[in-house]
């Protein structure tokens, strides 16, 4: 499959009714999976990445060359179109962030989204017109490229609750050319709704953070037209993981075997995505 196949399977979804689930492998062999799985596209994460090398989920980190190298592990891995958190676009610069997008295109990726997170504690936000300025670099980068860019605020993330900055920073963006809207960390279906109503591009919720669990169907009824699911499957994986371990190491038995994923399906659906993606040009 080409990436300008991708590219449209990709840029259909977002075109259709209803909502659709994005899931977050993060590495190849989950991507893997969640392809046999019968997930219609997939996102990279970057904690679940940061998790799987042994760091913290920190633009500060974790390099551009860390994200994409995983990020084209994953688009090797699977025929599915592949969007990638690309975090702050690794530079304050707006031509930083427009190269993060040129890059990600030339390893096959038909997504991804740049935030305005400045990975600084004592100012974790953009300005606002510099997070436009960042968020405008990075469409013109994409523009007539087989690429959906989704702009990200992250207000609520860093302790500014406010709704109305959300939304003006949503609006500019889209002004400035996103396709996608995000603001994660919205705290109820209300201030979402109110969110996708203010825009009109598609709006990307996540799911699986601590807090609420709404259903797609409700998140559908809210406005919602992409449901990801950030760094929570691996986060699922992990604790799944630190239970075995810790029922063999505080008990010495191997309950925990019996819910394992046997070792036979585990190597079909590695067989399964060895197909790959194929032509990526």
């Amino acid at each position: 499959m080409t990436q300008q196949s991708k590219f449209d399977r990709f840029r259909e979804l977002h075109s259709r009714d209803g909502a659709f689930v994005i899931a977050n492998p993060w590495n190849a062999g989950s991507a893997k999976i969640l392809t046999s799985l019968g997930y219609e596209a997939l996102a990279t994460t970057s904690a679940g990445f940061a998790f799987s090398i042994g760091r913290r989920d920190s633009q500060l980190l974790i390099s551009r060359e860390d994200i994409l190298e995983n990020a084209a592990e994953i688009v090797t891995a699977t025929a599915l179109p592949v969007s990638a958190d690309l975090e702050g676009g690794f530079g304050h610069a707006p031509e930083d962030c427009a190269e993060t997008i040129r890059r990600a295109i030339d390893i096959g990726l038909v997504g991804g989204s740049i935030e305005d997170a400045t990975g600084d504690s004592d100012q974790p936000i953009y300005e606002f017109r510099q997070a436009v300025e960042r968020v405008a670099a990075a469409v013109e980068a994409s523009r007539d490229k087989p690429f959906l860019m989704t702009a990200r605020t992250e207000n609520y993330l860093y302790g500014r609750p406010d709704l109305e900055d959300t939304i003006a920073r949503l609006q500019a963006f889209e002004e400035a050319g996103a396709d996608v809207l995000y603001a994660p960390g919205l705290p109820d279906l209300d201030a979402i709704r109110t969110v996708c109503v203010s825009v009109t591009k598609p709006v990307n919720v996540v799911m699986g953070l601590s807090g609420p669990t709404w259903s797609v169907a409700q998140l559908a009824e809210a406005g919602v037209k992409r449901v990801s699911v950030g760094g929570s499957f691996a986060r699922a994986a992990l604790g799944g993981f630190i239970r075995a371990a810790n029922e063999v190491r505080e008990h010495g038995t191997f309950r925990y075997a019996v819910e394992a994923l046997p070792d036979a399906e585990a190597q079909q659906y590695m067989l399964a995505g060895d197909e790959g993606n194929g032509d990526a040009s």
